[in-house]
């Protein structure tokens, strides 16, 4: 991934602080923060947020007590991250990780693969995340899933627009998403093709988990997610499918987590 000035005017906009702090976007927000809990090593542990963003979810990791390094290539995204209490925060590629080889407990990929459209690059990216975790570390990354704009863009009336609908259409036939307006390229994965780019890695026996399942589809999104008691329901029943097959792609994002060199645990979920 080349940090383009297209991509760099869109992410300068400070869009990315607030998409998983308010709206649907917290079900996503809720659900990544659900999945990480189950598999992270227990704190103190050290965390690599690797394309983190403003902090968003180092700031509750730092909470829960994990030590926490982001990095970014934005840099209007390291300066607000920096800001956190107990965040670290710095200009960073994920495809060359500025630490040292199996010197953090976790590694977290929770935007990179998004704008990596080549697969070596992604591959790359994965690699560098094991090479970075010490054995029996995590390693957990997010993709956005191949139909995703299809389905968003009908939820949001954008279908309407032919450059929209075609854009969509795109994304879901091969994986490639020109987003009209913003200038730059994303890749949105079939959730089959995951496994095979984390075992390349060195990564084998990867466990995937679909985020938002049907459940961003629909209107009334908000109103559970306002209401802590229908927030908990909603979570309990995203979390009995989770990983089931036939499901994964419904979700706009998988999380996709594997542990170095070694087997997944009976005892993780």
């Amino acid at each position: 991934m080349t940090v383009t000035r297209e991509l760099l005017a869109y992410y300068e906009q400070d869009r990315e602080h607030g998409r998983l702090r308010e709206g649907r976007g917290r079900w996503e927000f809720w659900r990544t923060q659900d999945v990480l809990r189950r598999t992270l090593p227990p704190a103190p542990a050290r965390v690599l947020d690797v394309g983190g963003g403003t902090g968003v979810h180092a700031e509750w990791l730092s909470a829960d007590g994990y030590d926490v390094e982001l990095l970014d290539p934005v840099p209007l995204h390291v300066e607000r991250a920096a800001e956190l209490r107990g965040v670290s925060a710095r200009l960073g590629d994920a495809r060359h990780l500025p630490v040292p080889d199996a010197s953090v407990d976790a590694v977290l990929l929770l935007g990179p693969l998004y704008h990596l459209s080549e697969r070596t690059d992604r591959v790359r990216a994965l690699s560098e995340a094991r090479r970075a975790v010490r054995p029996g570390g995590l390693v957990a990354a997010a993709t956005i899933n191949r139909h995703a704009a299809v389905h968003d863009t009908v939820y949001l009336g954008d279908y309407l627009g032919e450059p929209e609908r075609q854009a969509a259409h795109a994304a879901a036939t091969d994986g490639i998403m020109l987003s009209p307006g913003r200038g730059f390229t994303a890749y949105f994965h079939d959730p089959d093709e995951v496994p095979g780019e984390f075992a390349d890695a060195g990564l084998p026996e990867a466990r995937r988990y679909g985020l938002e399942g049907a459940f961003w589809l629909y209107g009334d999104i908000d109103d559970w997610l306002d209401d802590p008691e229908r927030r908990t329901l909603l979570l309990d029943a995203q979390r009995s499918m989770e990983s089931v097959p036939s499901l994964l792609g419904v979700s706009g994002h998988m999380l996709t987590a594997a542990y170095r060199d070694r087997h997944m645990s009976a005892s993780r979920p």
